[in-house]
């Protein structure tokens, strides 16, 4: 029976859309109509993104790590006050950036640039944390009825727009026979609704990944994989 991993779907879909943040807005031109706002505004949105994901783990998971595993819990609680101030720096440049006279809007841009970077550094690490230290402490600790619980009550506090964001922010990210597992687990659920629900939460993959989905989810079923959405 594979391991139930509570973290890995989710973080390869934020480490994903950290690396595409960074790589667009190095090369925006930022002195074009609105791009200083809107590029302002997904730097905000992203860490408005990953302290709810804070909150989430905090809710969900690192109750029981600090239950079964302190000291892993104590490790991730002062990864959280570093992060902290990466995203209030971020958030504060990131608001002064649509204001910015346009002779200084180019050392601007790279301000943030680097500030977003300075996140990036620092969550990478917190992630590597919770994947090497905090789940493995889980998987010796707390047994697979418990971690399930997990999953279970994150789901249900959802709402199914919030679920549906859930997807559209993972699914690129992961592997085709994991992202089929996946859709498959959600239509099943709600078998009634299957196209929409597949419709809606494709919307962010590319061609040839919605292809491929919807080849897998034709064929055969699969084996259970290792970490379950």
């Amino acid at each position: 029976m594979p391991k139930i991993d509570l973290y890995r779907n989710v973080h390869m879909g934020q480490r994903a859309r950290l690396f595409t943040l960074a790589t667009e807005l190095g090369a925006a031109d930022i002195t074009r109509g609105a791009a200083a706002a809107e590029q302002a505004e997904r730097c905000l949105a992203m860490t408005r993104e990953l302290r709810e994901h804070a909150d989430h783990e905090d809710t969900f998971i690192h109750r029981l790590l600090r239950e079964r595993a302190p000291e892993a819990a104590d490790a991730l609680d002062a990864e959280h006050v570093r992060l902290d101030a990466a995203f209030t720096t971020l958030d504060e440049q990131a608001r002064a950036l649509p204001g910015t006279p346009a002779d200084a809007l180019p050392e601007a841009q790279h301000a943030l640039y680097l500030a977003l970077n300075e996140v990036i550094g620092a969550y990478l690490a917190h992630l590597h944390l919770e994947e090497t230290v905090a789940m493995p402490a889980l998987w010796q600790y707390a047994g697979d009825a418990e971690l399930g619980a997990v999953f279970t009550a994150f789901r249900a506090s959802r709402t199914p727009e919030e679920a549906l964001d859930d997807l559209r922010r993972m699914l690129p990210a992961l592997p085709p026979a994991v992202r089929a597992a996946i859709m498959r687990g959600t239509v099943e659920a709600a078998p009634a609704q299957e196209a929409e629900l597949l419709a809606a939460a494709t919307t962010t993959l590319n061609p040839g990944q919605r292809r491929r989905l919807y080849d897998d989810l034709a064929a055969p079923q699969t084996p259970a994989l290792e970490g379950r959405p």
